[in-house]
């Protein structure tokens, strides 16, 4: 995909099968690209390494049952400033299981 050069780039969960050191390369290609090939692109993931550096972030949730709705939107440092907020949970919740 990033050989056709497309204006807009999806990534869903491209670094989700692979262990902390090849995320790491992958990740660290990934946003050298980005940067250096300004595109829109959208990152689809759960890992927060993925998408701590991602321009905006936009959380969903599903806790209706009912359909994805935008729970947040913000960068890294603005959603943790979010008291109670559900990205800021999320991060917390993952740096305990990283423990």
């Amino acid at each position: 995909a990033l050989i056709r050069k497309p204006r807009l780039l999806i990534l869903d969960e491209a670094t989700s099968a692979l262990d902390v050191e090849s995320e790491r390369v992958v990740q660290q290609t990934i946003d050298e690209l980005l940067a250096a090939e300004k595109r829109s692109t959208i990152i689809i993931a759960h890992r927060l390494s993925t998408v701590r550096n991602a321009d905006k972030i936009v959380v969903l949730t599903n806790e209706d049952r009912k359909g994805s709705r935008v729970a947040e939107v913000g960068t890294h440092d603005e959603l943790m400033q979010i008291k109670g907020g559900l990205y800021r949970t999320l991060v917390g919740l993952a740096s305990m299981q990283a423990k």
